[in-house]
């Protein structure tokens, strides 16, 4: 089906990323994944090719435009890519507008050019070992002290934790915490009593550094403060939007080529003597994926259409993400299922889609927090 909301510019920068992917990601990719971490160096070249602080205004070095649909065609192709490593999308969709909606001039000045850049890569910090979906519990504090916030507290699950250089912390700033007290504070690397721990080890996205961060009597200073003090909670929820419909975008990409991989598969490979395509199964269940696949689409086209018009609710938003990554866990698992055995060597892009897409339906606010949004929405 057409997808008429991207223009012909939309489909340039689209060429622009897959040879920015070709030259500059694939090749190192499977590194990376030893490593697990990417280089800071790949982060310099998304800067020099322009893909980074899409959003962000040309007088502090992004690109100037707020069309959503470029950020939606950068996730695509990094999706379809199996890119995992390089957490692009975090840097420019979420806290890229943290920083150019809540910052003052000051702070644009200090910290956008190295974002767009990319000499600075940032990460954002709201998950606890305690506290996760629920933004209420955050137990983290950062006391006023005058002329600065004493931040102390720990973070985990934080992606790009281990090469960022600045980080956008949750913490509470009054004794109550909830939802009216707490503030956004922005650490930066080489503050006294800022800490990393592991790069975790996880199942999946095995390039992406995702860490445990640790905060002892830290210094923040009040220039530090992002947006106003116990204003955290309004502004992480005006953003939420933008953040799940940009993972449903990836979850859309990655579940129509991890299909796509399997159609290949499938017309190739044989069983009693006749290609696997043969089969009414194999068929049947082709059928069945590609239909979920182009209703999703659609729907996700949909949201990220309103969302460049500004008619994208929280909702919808919530529509699209628990959907979107729950058909991408599903077709995933079907189609490594449809491999047989190579389905499960890690050699083959199937394995590492079905290890990489199982955290989408956790992050960014599990597919159960989603469901209770739109419930509460539905039912009061």
């Amino acid at each position: 089906m057409s997808r008429d909301h991207y223009t012909p510019e939309h489909e340039a920068f689209r060429d622009t990323v897959r040879t920015f992917l070709a030259k500059e990601v694939l090749p190192h990719h499977a590194r990376w994944e030893q490593d697990g971490v990417v280089s800071r160096d790949v982060w310099r070249a998304a800067g020099r090719q322009g893909l980074l602080g899409l959003a962000v205004p040309e007088e502090f070095g992004g690109g100037g435009d707020g069309d959503f649909r470029y950020s939606a065609v950068l996730i695509e192709e990094f999706a379809r890519a199996g890119a995992s490593g390089l957490a692009i999308s975090l840097h420019n969709d979420i806290v890229g507008p943290y920083l150019t909606s809540l910052g003052t001039e000051e702070q644009k000045r200090r910290w956008l050019p190295g974002h767009t850049s990319g000499e600075i890569i940032t990460a954002v910090a709201m998950t606890e070992p305690g506290a996760g979906s629920d933004l209420q519990g955050i137990r983290t504090t950062a006391t006023d002290r005058g002329d600065h916030y004493l931040l102390n507290g720990s973070k985990t699950f934080i992606s790009n934790g281990i090469l960022a250089d600045l980080v956008v912390v949750v913490a509470r700033t009054t004794p109550a915490g909830g939802s009216t007290g707490q503030s956004l504070l922005v650490v930066e690397r080489g503050m006294p009593g800022f800490e990393r721990g592991r790069n975790l080890d996880k199942i999946g996205q095995k390039a992406q550094d995702t860490a445990e961060l640790f905060f002892h009597d830290v210094r923040v200073p009040k220039e530090n403060l992002l947006g106003e003090e116990n204003g955290a909670f309004p502004a992480l929820m005006s953003h939420l939007a933008q953040e799940r419909l940009a993972i449903a975008v990836g979850a859309a990409a990655a579940a129509e080529h991890v299909l796509d991989l399997t159609f290949a598969h499938v017309r190739e490979r044989e069983a009693f003597g006749r290609p696997l395509a043969r089969l009414q199964h194999v068929r049947f269940e082709a059928a069945e994926m590609a239909t979920e696949c182009a209703v999703t689409r659609e729907f996700v086209d949909r949201c990220v259409a309103e969302h460049c018009e500004g008619r994208l609710d929280p909702v919808r938003a919530a529509m699209a993400k628990w959907w979107a990554t729950e058909l991408q866990k599903r077709v995933a698992d079907r189609c490594l299922q449809l491999h047989g055995g190579y389905g499960y060597m890690t050699e083959y892009p199937v394995a590492r889609a079905f290890l990489d897409g199982r955290v989408q339906t956790i992050y960014g606010g599990t597919t159960e927090i989603m469901k209770e949004i739109i419930g509460r929405s539905l039912l009061g």
